[in-house]
């Protein structure tokens, strides 16, 4: 059951042609070596139709190869359960799992990192044929779904340029296996940002609240609490709970 919360503040009320959200992930990746734990983010090109110059975690929308390409492990039951809270469309674990699977996938495209482990000898195969995850294989890894976990969600407002219905999972940075320095062209100014300094770039509304949702994570963190999922509803932009 979902717990009712205020509207999200700074939210612009949008009308017009709706658009079907799709499937995407991103991936936060937090480090808790330091003083304070610092999260990885980056500026989209301006030139990009959707968030311009905005400061946003490694993710994009899911690809068809996502489904098929093969993990160390599988997400944990309980991730998996509010990965299929009202899902939208055709509601399935292999859709959770790719989910998954694409946020890793983005993370690696976009920033080169590896978050996986070493496969068993006996479980090699043909290649994919997938380009990236073809190049993820030759790092020598396959992705660990177990490493992740569920921090938020939240669907775009109807009549935005581009649509998407985004699982924000969260990993810890000691799960990466292997920087390889480098990523496409989709993000720069990449960095390890503290909290407050996070707080003070140019982030998306969404993206705002989902650092505070992060912020109330690190200082008490629980795997249980209640998973916050933001969708345009009835005029507003909520932000509703799911136990």
């Amino acid at each position: 059951m979902a717990e009712k919360s205020a509207p999200v503040s700074g939210e612009a009320k949008v009308s017009g042609v709706r658009l079907r959200p799709r499937d995407a992930a991103t991936l936060v990746l937090v480090d808790r070596n330091g003083a304070e734990p610092r999260v990885l983010m980056g500026r989209r090109r301006a030139s990009q139709i959707f968030l311009p110059n905005k400061f946003v975690f490694p993710g994009g929308r899911v690809d068809r190869a996502d489904r098929t390409a093969a993990s160390h492990d599988e997400l944990p039951a309980g991730v998996v359960r509010r990965l299929l809270h009202d899902m939208k469309g055709r509601p399935s674990e292999a859709r959770a799992r790719a989910l998954a699977l694409a946020a890793i996938r983005e993370t690696f495209e976009e920033v080169g990192l590896v978050i996986g482990c070493r496969p068993a000898a006996s479980s090699a195969g043909s290649p994919p044929r997938h380009p990236t995850w073809r190049r993820f294989a030759e790092t020598g890894f396959v992705p660990a779904l177990s490493q992740l976990t569920l921090l938020a969600r939240a669907i775009t407002p109807p009549s935005r340029p581009r649509r998407y219905d985004t699982r924000f999972f969260m990993a810890d940075a000691g799960c990466v296996r292997s920087d390889l320095r480098f990523g496409d062209d989709e993000l720069g100014d990449i960095g390890w940002f503290t909290l407050d300094e996070m707080r003070a770039l140019d982030l998306p509304n969404i993206t705002r609240a989902i650092v505070e949702d992060l912020a109330r994570h690190l200082a008490a963190p629980d795997k249980d609490q209640p998973l916050p999922y933001y969708s345009f509803r009835n005029g507003s932009f909520r932000r509703d709970l799911i136990d």
